[in-house]
């Protein structure tokens, strides 16, 4: 590429450069082709470029960058190596719904970290395997993890995992190998039911102990029914009471929507202990809000009693 030599041939070589980036470019990259950095801070003086930090600068992204051109900004300024990691790592791989508190980068150990501001950064002894194209990132099944750990709350962390396993950002195959590999983790038993449920959905809910958590809540034992596939895939685990007449669906997480069921199985299950006895429970919702949910099944299981005990049936309640 010629040196660029008059204000129009600089404009047009640096939007090529900034192009593949959002808008924005390095000053060595401006630099590499013939423009000096008396005639960069011409440009900025002048309204035309904005300066994004020591070594970025924008052209087309205007003086605060959003979306990937942010994005790369964040990881030319943080040190030598940064890459996203986490939350941001997964939103630069297409991951939607979902806003991190922070953008966190990771670094190699011996960098020296530049601060800047809604940026964590984390120097690493050891880096993670990166995606090799686009905004340097750490690959989905370690950010998925990462993420899920720095996770604001243990709800937040099994959101990260559900989004990410639902809109394809990361196969349930490979985050589950990667997940076993990990020695240690923050919230481990939670993030280790939490990615089981998601990634494994059937095998998750055969292991899980429902008769468990109604002793400990108090509740006679149930009746456990057998592994059903509904109409779309849902995996389903039935147990229930039949001297009172109660049902309880637990539905496997691999096919909900991020935890709008968790949120839905709650509200819809109010309206259900006053009329008839079927309670859905989506699994997450007993890694997330088990006291709220097995306070519902306990209601319900005395409500059906009542009911029994007064006479009152199905087709009573249905008439």
């Amino acid at each position: 590429m010629t040196s660029a030599r008059n204000r129009d041939q600089r404009k047009d070589v640096a939007l090529h450069l900034a192009e593949p980036h959002g808008g924005v470019v390095r000053k060595v990259s401006l630099r590499s082709v013939g423009i000096t950095d008396s005639e960069i801070r011409a440009e900025i003086r002048g309204g035309r470029w904005f300066n994004c930090g020591c070594h970025t600068v924008s052209i087309a992204a205007g003086p605060r960058p959003t979306g990937s051109a942010h994005f790369w900004v964040v990881v030319w300024e943080s040190g030598s190596g940064a890459v996203l990691d986490g939350g941001a790592a997964l939103v630069a791989s297409g991951l939607t719904g979902y806003e991190p508190a922070a953008i966190d980068v990771s670094l190699p150990w011996g960098a020296r970290p530049r601060r800047r501001a809604g940026v964590k950064a984390r120097r690493r002894r050891i880096m993670p395997p990166l995606v090799g194209a686009g905004i340097p990132r750490v690959r989905a099944d370690h950010a998925v993890i990462n993420a899920a750990q720095w996770a604001r709350t243990d709800r937040e962390a099994a959101l990260v995992v559900c989004l990410a396993v639902q809109q394809r950002v990361v196969r349930p195959g490979h985050l589950l190998a990667t997940w076993r590999k990990v020695p240690y983790a923050r919230r481990r038993d939670v993030l280790d039911r939490v990615i089981r449920d998601v990634c494994d959905g059937a095998q998750s809910l055969g292991e899980l102990d429902f008769a468990g958590f109604c002793r400990r809540y108090g509740l006679p034992e149930p009746r456990r029914q057998v592994v059903r596939h509904g109409h779309r895939g849902r995996v389903y685990l039935d147990v229930s009471w039949e001297e009172v007449g109660l049902t309880v669906e637990i539905d496997g997480a691999h096919h909900a929507a991020g935890l709008a069921d968790v949120d839905d199985a709650l509200r819809q299950n109010e309206v259900t202990i006053d009329q008839s006895m079927v309670l859905r429970i989506p699994v997450l919702g007993l890694r997330l809000a088990e006291g709220t949910f097995m306070a519902q099944v306990r209601r319900a299981y005395d409500e059906a009693a009542r009911r029994r005990a007064a006479g009152i049936g199905a087709a009573n309640l249905a008439s």
